[in-house]
């Protein structure tokens, strides 16, 4: 038996709280924020990222899993294509809760929670793009490598004669002009 919630409800029992939590949810994946109380977005925020996890596994089950909490259709496809797409990167943390003061009416603490699309980090995007790229280019460079080696091997050994004439020239015109420098002396 799962443990009880502490505190008080947010509604009357606790299957108004269900319904309220999935209502919740659902017009967060809709508009993907909603403004609503402190205390709200603090129930609704381990309850969405549950759902986006299972958006993310995007098996059949893991879909009538959702289907079960949340009765919109429409929302459950845009979870499961849009929201799942956009988070597939991120390891958690798919909410973000940011407090906006006091509502007018009744002073209660408001909120507002969205959803966090943008990539991790902006490093992280461009590490995990240049990993990609060099993924896909490696069976290319192996290929290059492997055809400059053996030009490399080539052009050594044509080399070796003609290294071995400029070093005999740089000595000849080394010895010429030690003779030189004595005589200025």
């Amino acid at each position: 038996m799962p443990t009880p919630t502490k505190g008080p409800r947010l509604g009357g029992g606790p299957a108004h709280e269900r319904l309220m939590l999935a209502n919740l949810a659902a017009a967060l994946f809709e508009h993907k924020r909603i403004t609503t109380t402190v205390t709200k977005a603090k129930r609704l925020k381990p309850y969405a990222e549950r759902l986006v996890t299972f958006a993310k596994r995007g098996d059949l089950a893991s879909r009538r899993r959702v289907l079960g909490l949340i009765s919109d259709k429409g929302v459950v496809h845009e979870l499961f294509t849009d929201i799942a797409g956009a988070v597939a990167n991120r390891d958690g943390g798919y909410t973000r809760i940011t407090k906006i003061g006091n509502r007018k009416g009744d002073n209660a603490p408001m909120a507002v929670i969205e959803l966090v699309l943008e990539p991790v980090s902006p490093k992280q995007a461009v590490v995990a793009e240049a990993t990609a790229a060099a993924a896909k280019a490696a069976p290319a460079e192996e290929e290059v490598v492997e055809t400059e080696a053996v030009e490399a091997e080539a052009a050594e050994t044509e080399e070796a004669p003609a290294a071995e004439a400029d070093a005999a020239e740089a000595e000849a015109a080394e010895t010429e002009e030690a003779p030189a420098a004595e005589d200025k002396k």
